[in-house]
């Protein structure tokens, strides 16, 4: 077979070019003198393959997860299983909150969504379109879709614990996840089931990966279905909602208590096809491709309508009803790019990267009353309506291009590692409008007219559970940016490594930024190392929140006023004093050591802050009660709430990272021991109103501030143990959640104490090539606190757990069995 033979010192600029990792990571590769082509693709990433969880060379704080490893967590989809093994990481659960139960909000070291930077093969990774509206984690934001890529494809997951805006530009202030696909020749079908021990959430699971390498190249491919059933942990609503608060029958004939919403998972079908491939034109230049398509239908419900609820029509259902939510998410990426030498040890790579992701709102078992109330002219009235419709689509698109060179310059005594590039992006996002009676007020849409139901109440707008957009917020937009970047490393001395990195970036609507990197290592002895780094970072608003609007039309003390999110580029915005979004800037500082032991014991230590000014979040609704000139600027545009984007929060954010690992010997097997600790903090400095209109504490107040701050787990750990003997394979895993709060609904302050989850797992290897598992998670079927008299009247509706904040869910206890056969 025709390999490709780098040329000295080319897996060390490779690294260089790609993060700036640090130099020690890229000597161990320079001894690589005759790398196969997949161990090439392997190190074009944020680093190699080395033993433990962390890179222990590099002088920033790199954790890698094998495919082994996230395959072990018997999780599927594969955010979860990230959140099962990187402590970092976060990845809540939400529950009746429209698009965010199918893509969940995904962070790192407790910031936003957004505000980590997702690579795919070390290239920059498209956004997901469905912006996060609801009282959720990551309110305001709109991250990555993690999900959209299949585990069944994943050769590690790499996660950079350090800003990194200035080596990647935007989004990178919490740091970098790296997803390198497959590429090696060895194939493989999986099979997994399992269920909760409720005896609901029956997941299916096949996936299939062919690998293959052949004289001037390598094409790995995978398939992979997923079939997630429905969970429902909602719990009978009590007769006390039966006090004025909560109208309708939430109960049965008998006057008894009975179940009438869904809490918990929605049903969700995944279908997969991913690639990545490569082909050699010469001895020095590589032609490379990968990507793939997804597409995930899901099904949630929205809240109970029971019978005297002014939008129940109980001629069509007689004993209320459950609007249910269809969504479906498609996923397309594909990167092309070539890459090779150049004289005197120098190297280019050159890529186009597309990606698009489509959000499409349904509903069903549901109504618009408006619709069906609406007089037909002869004193009678139409008494039909649609019970679903197509509520819209959102859609983010990206295309960027990639022009890099990294290299050597001889200063004398040691090499000076180099690294320069270009990159040129281009951001698109489409809102496509729904069906008229999806958001429209009667056939006609016409505010003159007031429609009154039987009882005579006036009705209603919009099909209920989530309604449409109409075409007044329909958009298709878009935003060039351009940056250019550099990187430089140089060993002071053979002990002592400098690296830095400065960026320039320039978007169209945001202006323009330079971010800038300094990082040190200190090897004070063989086994013991001081690594920190300095670094400036900034993330440019998305075209999600620059663009993103949705305006409902609602009956206020009999009037027909709008009240919704209203772009941030309308002249409506400016009316209320809300300026155009600008970018977010952050400093950031952390200091840390690695210390190993004759005996294998490794630790290392990051402590780190970072301060964000001017972060971009979602407003709270704003009602007339703001003031006198706010409440004329609202009835001049027929509104009657509002919200806005805003860079409005500046806050602090500190943190430590400990990863411990240990190999040893157990009962004739090999056990690998390692513990992963994760202590984080975030308070919330100062609040900018940016509008002389609006108050400072209305426009994002405490509840948003509580999520802020203590929404996420402030402690999280990770304690596990792999052990393996013969044939035999065993895996236990204790998970730390700290304690979290909230108190969005209610205005009551709630905690839910911080709680112990425990994994296991036992396989065999009934022939080298085919092994069988079978494992629990939440072994013991570990809830959340109960809301309690805290959630009243939602807890007494049905909300036993909470709404809000619910970092490992509230499924309680799965177990499964998996089969894995490699040919």
């Amino acid at each position: 077979m025709k390999m490709f033979k780098p040329k000295r010192h080319y897996l060390a600029l490779s690294l260089a070019a790609a993060l700036s990792i640090p130099a020690a990571v890229a000597q161990q590769a320079d001894d690589q003198q005759q790398a196969a082509p997949e161990d090439m693709e392997r190190i074009l990433t944020l680093g190699s393959r080395v033993n433990g969880r962390t890179a222990t060379e590099s002088a920033s704080p790199i954790d890698i997860i094998s495919s082994e490893q996230l395959v072990s967590t018997g999780a599927t989809e594969l955010g979860k299983a990230i959140q099962m093994t990187a402590p970092s990481f976060n990845f809540s659960t939400t529950t009746i909150s429209d698009g965010s139960d199918i893509i969940r909000p995904a962070t790192l070291r407790g910031l936003g969504p957004d505000q980590v930077l997702v690579l795919v093969n070390g290239k920059r990774y498209h956004q997901q379109a469905l912006v996060n509206v609801q009282e959720t984690i990551g309110k305001g934001s709109a991250g990555y879709d993690i999900n959209s890529i299949p585990i069944s494809a994943v050769e590690r997951v790499e996660i950079l614990r350090d800003g990194a805006a200035a080596q990647y530009g935007s989004d990178a202030i919490a740091g970098v996840i790296n997803v390198t696909l497959k590429s090696g020749d060895t194939s493989s079908l999986s099979a997994e089931v399992g269920q909760t021990y409720e005896g609901d959430g029956e997941n299916v699971k096949v996936g299939l990966n062919i690998g293959t390498t052949f004289s001037n190249g390598y094409f790995n491919g995978t398939l992979e279905y997923r079939d997630r059933g429905m969970t429902n942990r909602a719990a009978p609503a009590t007769l006390e909602a039966t006090g004025g608060q909560l109208i309708g029958n939430w109960w049965d004939e008998n006057g008894d208590p009975v179940v009438r919403l869904h809490i918990g998972d929605a049903d969700s079908k995944n279908y997969y096809a991913w690639f990545n491939s490569g082909f050699y034109l010469t001895n020095t230049t590589e032609l490379y491709a990968f990507g793939g398509i997804s597409q995930r239908d899901g099904g949630s419900a929205g809240f109970f309508r029971g019978t005297g609820h002014p939008r129940t029509i109980e001629e069509i259902y007689p004993d209320g009803f459950l609007p249910q939510l269809d969504t479906e998410a498609d996923d397309t990426s594909l990167a092309v790019g070539v890459r090779g030498d150049l004289p005197n040890a120098w190297m280019w790579d050159a890529s186009v990267v597309y990606g698009k992701n489509e959000f499409t709102f349904g509903s069903s078992n549901s109504a618009n009353v408006s619709w069906y109330y609406e007089p037909d002219g002869n004193g009678g009235i139409y008494a039909e309506t649609p019970t679903s419709a197509f509520d819209g689509r959102l859609t983010a698109e990206q295309t960027t291009f990639n022009l890099d060179f990294n290299g050597t310059v001889d200063m004398g005594t040691d090499l000076l590692y180099l690294a320069m590039g270009l990159e040129m992006r281009r951001d698109g996002y489409q809102i496509e409008a729904g069906d008229p009676v999806s958001w429209s007020y009667g056939r006609t849409n016409d505010p003159s007219i007031v429609i009154e139901t039987d009882s005579g109440d006036p009705a209603e707008a919009g099909i209920q559970g989530f309604p449409g957009f109409s075409p007044g917020q329909a958009v298709d937009a878009d935003r060039d940016s351009y940056g250019a970047y550099v990187d430089a490393e140089y060993y002071v001395t053979p002990d002592f490594r400098l690296a830095g990195a400065l960026r320039y970036e320039d978007y169209d609507i945001a202006g323009d930024n330079i971010s800038g990197k300094l990082s040190a290592r200190y090897d004070v002895s063989d086994d013991f190392s001081i690594r920190g780094t300095l670094a400036t970072g900034f993330r440019a608003p998305g075209v999600q929140q620059i663009y993103y609007s949705q305006v409902l039309t609602n009956i206020v003390n009999g009037t027909l006023v709008q009240t919704g999110t209203v772009a941030n580029d309308s002249e409506v915005a400016r009316q209320f004093g809300i300026n155009q979004l600008e970018e977010e800037t952050s400093q950031s500082a952390s200091i840390g050591f690695i210390k190993r032991f004759d005996s294998g014991f490794d630790i290392t230590l990051d402590a780190y802050q970072i301060t964000i000014d001017d972060r971009i979040v979602l407003s709270e609704p704003l009602t007339p009660d703001v003031g006198q000139e706010f409440a004329d600027v609202l009835e001049a545009n027929n509104l009657g709430a509002v919200q806005f984007f805003t860079n409005s929060v500046d806050t602090k954010t500190t943190g430590v990272d400990i990863i411990l690992s240990y190999p040893t010997q157990l009962a004739g097997g090999s056990l690998n021991l390692t513990g992963a600790f994760s202590f984080v903090n975030t308070d919330v400095e100062n609040i900018n109103s940016v509008s002389s209109l609006i108050p400072a504490e209305r426009i994002y107040n405490d509840t948003q501030v509580l999520r802020l701050e203590e929404g996420q787990p402030g402690e999280k750990a990770t304690i596990s143990a792999d052990w393996d003997k013969d044939a035999w394979h065993a895996n236990v895993a204790f998970n730390y959640f700290g304690e979290v709060k909230g108190k969005a609904f209610t205005g009551i302050e709630h905690t839910w104490s911080s709680k112990w989850v425990t994994d296991v797992s036992v396989g065999y290897d009934f022939t080298d090539d085919f092994t069988v598992s079978v494992g629990a998670n939440n072994l013991f079927d570990t809830y959340p606190d109960e809301w309690g008299d805290d959630g009243i009247p939602f807890s007494q509706a049905g909300f036993k757990y909470g709404w809000e904040t619910l970092p490992f869910g509230i499924n309680g206890g799965y177990y499964y069995a998996k089969a894995i056969y490699r040919f």
